[in-house]
């Protein structure tokens, strides 16, 4: 790749100014109950008012991202992750009102559940407690909608390939072309299985949207998640982009976020077990889930699977993922996954070299492990996450599971988990009230 600066083009411009307002990191956010779905009206009728449409030429702005966010599949190629044909698994419940909790917000003064909910432009939530729903709530979505899961489809990808090492058909030590001999001569020529689960391998890939000339754009481009300018002339697909990457750094010396590890830990569970991932996650997770609904992901123009952030799937159904995850792998009278793999996860990475992860200020005192976030708090919390506030939030002290889906104009994590933080917390105390 050739990363010399070069002049922007008007196609480019467009592409940068149809991001998120996230990237931007908008000053100013619209009131949350100006961009719920009944009011904005896109996409209703048929054929819907120009105004009210949303297409591939907008579905990155706010709002109709929020649209965007729940209809993936109108607009893009995804592969379905099937229920199959089992009994929908039950999920009990006992259910209190919570809209009314209140709690210390992060700025000194006092909000509730139900705020938090709007001001983190939530659009659907779930709390599990003992197994048992306690509290739902559909703000801006409804219980069948498949919703964008962001980088929380990195945590499926994580927990796979955990499982499949614990099974003995991945070696964590072994090398990444052990695997992918493609990858000779790229980053992850001489990186580990395991660096790559826990994003300590080295690996020039830069985030910079004002930049064009960064990595980030080639991989929006290869994988389809924008559409590319006419005269770009690189990669096509998400595994041919992987190849030209190149190692900057030390293997193993810090945690560092990158999605295109995910990308490469899925080229692996592929590997291995000759399966696209959309199959592998629906015969050993999804239908031994009981699940409610299918759920699907994106794919590339050749078919490759987007594992670190394409996966779109229901807010129950989530909930009975995390559940599975906090009875250490086992729901609907079955196992799952192995407890070894669940408890590794739950456990934690290596904090002092998630403490030297540059941008991760939000998260200080966390780690990193098979793609899973550890708190490292006094309930031993763990979550999966994604950009725009989607959570899959497990408490083991408090028994407690939370889902929540998001459109939150900003994607960034660090505006919200301050306030997330004082979320979880309250949540526990409430359900054990």
């Amino acid at each position: 790749m050739h990363h010399r600066a070069r002049p922007i083009t008007a196609a480019v411009w467009g592409l940068l100014l149809a991001l998120p307002a996230a990237f931007a990191q908008a000053p100013q956010l619209p009131p949350p109950d100006s961009v719920l779905l009944d009011k904005l009206g896109y996409m209703e009728g048929f054929p819907p008012a120009s105004d009210k449409l949303v297409d591939n030429s907008n579905r990155t702005r706010y709002p109709q991202m929020t649209w965007a966010l729940q209809n993936v599949r109108q607009l893009l190629p995804t592969r379905n992750i099937r229920r199959g044909p089992a009994p929908v698994a039950a999920l009990p419940r006992r259910e209190k009102n919570l809209d009314e909790w209140a709690f210390a917000d992060d700025k000194g003064g006092r909000t509730t559940v139900a705020e938090w909910q709007r001001d983190t432009y939530t659009d659907g939530l779930i709390v599990l407690h003992k197994g048992r729903v306690v509290y739902e709530r559909y703000r801006n979505q409804k219980p069948e909608t498949q919703h964008l899961l962001f980088s929380i489809t990195k945590s499926f990808t994580g927990l796979l390939a955990a499982q499949l090492a614990h099974e003995g058909k991945i070696d964590p030590n072994a090398r990444v072309t052990q695997y992918v001999p493609e990858l000779a001569g790229s980053a992850w020529d001489d990186m580990s299985v395991r660096q790559v689960m826990d994003m300590t391998g080295a690996v020039r890939y830069r985030e910079v949207y004002t930049d064009p000339t960064t990595e980030v754009f080639p991989y929006l481009f290869s994988s389809g998640m924008l559409p590319a300018p006419a005269t770009y002339a690189g990669p096509k697909d998400i595994y041919s982009f992987l190849k030209t990457l190149k190692k900057e750094g030390e293997h193993g010396d810090a945690f560092v976020y990158r999605t295109v590890h995910s990308e490469v830990l899925g080229w692996i569970v592929s590997r291995v077990t000759g399966q696209h991932f959309a199959d592998v996650l629906s015969e050993r997770v999804w239908q031994k889930l009981g699940a409610e609904e299918d759920a699907n992901v994106m794919i590339d123009s050749v078919g490759t699977p987007l594992q670190g952030s394409g996966m779109s799937a229901t807010l129950r159904d989530l909930a009975r993922f995390g559940e599975m995850l906090r009875r250490g792998g086992e729901f609907n009278g079955q196992r799952i996954l192995a407890s070894e793999v669940v408890e590794d996860t739950a456990r934690g990475g290596d904090r002092d070299k998630f403490a030297k992860a540059p941008g991760q200020q939000a998260r200080a005192g966390y780690s990193y492990r098979n793609q899973w976030w550890a708190l490292h708090n006094a309930d031993g919390a763990w979550e999966a996450a994604g950009v725009h506030n989607q959570f899959i939030h497990i408490n083991p002290k408090a028994e407690m599971v939370v889902v929540k889906l998001s459109s939150h104009p900003i994607a960034a994590a660090a505006a919200t988990m301050p306030l997330n933080h004082k979320a979880w917390t309250a949540l526990a105390q409430a359900v054990q009230h």
